[in-house]
């Protein structure tokens, strides 16, 4: 078989059992979803009293989110991030704090109801991502190698723990990026000029839930226009009307930022306050409680003194002269959250290592993903580098933002579906 065509072969959506019978693949699409959430929601039993801790105003449950989210639901609107009341804010993304706003204002706000239900509906959108991991990775790797990505999201240790343990964006986010993937599959074969208009739609509503997603946009869609152009297919009108899908539906939350703060703010505008967090100088973790409003009081002070657009504006002045005055150390901490982000080791700094006990068996099952992960790269990019080139540029250009800032697994968790998928392929290549 050629290496034009090796990617390209698939396996029938539907294939004989030994009795006869025709086995569809929706099939196992239900169970996939089924067991993932299963598996999910008896965590979830477990996880669920590390979100009641009332102290420091119930912080703890969902932190900045949950914040938000009680400010919305007693009236206040989107608003104090922190602990303590402290006016608009533009530190998150609108989309889930929203949704977690409507489960306090149904079960109550901070209560266990609404983390069950919540960490229900986490769970939910953690297995429906079995869905467009199947589907991507059928259309590139074939329906062997689909089926196993599937279930192995389906017992993913990450995405289990984040889904059942996380009151945050990370699963929701991670299921619009597998689905977006999906999507610029179809787009680079000429479909119909609805499904641009769907692309744009479900890409602002992404970026409503994470402004990263708009990072590798611009990438996928130019590689998928450069297929249409290779074909001698049209792809100016419908990437036109892909991106005046995606700026109506961001352009409402644009202009709420513009009337409140007076400036414009690229759906978060918490930027240069990360940036601040991982560029002190300290590096006994990954950034220091000292540095955030959240975890100092001298910070949360001048956050609230200074507001959050003047708070943003000297964490910008501050981050850019500790890149100014220690470039190379800049450049050691960048490469050192790049090791971070593909193999979970940080430091073995006593007091790091207490703070994080499982470092190091979550550092050997990271780094054996990474190798994994690699290893399915080198195959695809061996067979068909066109058809492999999405997941290199979803590989190399989300994770970059974090490498400037400070990285996490969670943060990671948005390219969990292609680790996962391209893994899926090392291992089949390798036949174990």
């Amino acid at each position: 078989m050629s290496k034009a065509v090796a990617l390209q072969t698939e396996e029938p959506v539907v294939r004989e059992t030994p009795s006869g019978t025709r086995t569809p693949f929706r099939r196992k699409l239900l169970l996939m979803v089924a067991a993932g959430l299963a598996l999910r929601l008896v965590v979830m039993w477990f996880m669920v009293p590390e979100h009641l801790d009332p102290s420091r105003n119930h912080w703890h449950f969902a932190w900045e989110t949950g914040m938000i989210a009680g400010a919305l639901a007693s009236g206040r609107g989107f608003s104090s991030p922190f602990a303590n009341p402290s006016g608009p804010t533009a530190w998150m993304g609108p989309l889930f704090p929203g949704l977690l706003a409507q489960v306090f204002r149904i079960f109550g706000s901070f209560s266990r109801a609404s983390a069950l239900a919540i960490l229900s509906v986490n769970s939910f959108f953690s297995a429906l991502t079995c869905i467009p991991i199947f589907f991507v990775a059928k259309r590139t790797f074939g329906a062997k190698t689909a089926t196993w990505a599937g279930w192995a999201w389906a017992v993913f240790p990450y995405a289990v723990y984040l889904a059942a343990g996380r009151i945050w964006e990370n699963s929701l986010t991670a299921l619009f990026m597998t689905t977006l993937f999906w999507l610029i599959l179809s787009l680079r074969d000429g479909t119909s000029p609805w499904v641009w208009v769907g692309f744009g739609l479900l890409a602002g509503i992404a970026a409503l839930s994470n402004p990263v997603v708009l990072g590798i946009l611009p990438f996928l869609l130019a590689w998928a226009c450069w297929e249409l152009r290779v074909h001698h297919r049209p792809w100016k009108l419908p990437l036109a009307l892909a991106a005046v899908a995606l700026v109506l539906v961001a352009t409402p939350w644009e202009v709420r930022n513009y009337r409140v703060f007076g400036k414009f703010i690229p759906i978060r505008g918490n930027f240069w306050a990360e940036m601040r967090f991982g560029n002190t100088g300290d590096t006994s973790d990954i950034y220091p409680d000292w540095a955030h409003p959240a975890t100092s009081d001298s910070e949360w002070r001048e956050y609230a003194r200074l507001g959050e657009v003047a708070y943003m504006d000297r964490e910008r002045h501050l981050a850019l002269d500790f890149i100014r005055q220690y470039p190379g150390e800049f450049a050691w901490l960048t490469f050192r959250r790049f090791g971070f982000t593909w193999t979970g080791f940080w430091s073995l700094n006593p007091a790091y290592a207490a703070n994080e006990p499982f470092q190091i068996p979550n550092a050997v099952f990271c780094s054996s993903l990474t190798l994994l992960m690699l290893l399915g790269i080198r195959k695809a990019w061996r067979r068909q580098p066109r058809g492999a080139i999405p997941f290199v540029l979803i590989l190399v250009i989300l994770p970059m933002a974090y490498y400037v800032t400070h990285p996490c697994m969670d943060y990671r968790h948005i390219i969990d579906p292609e680790i996962v998928m391209l893994a899926a392929y090392g291992l089949s290549w390798q036949r174990l």
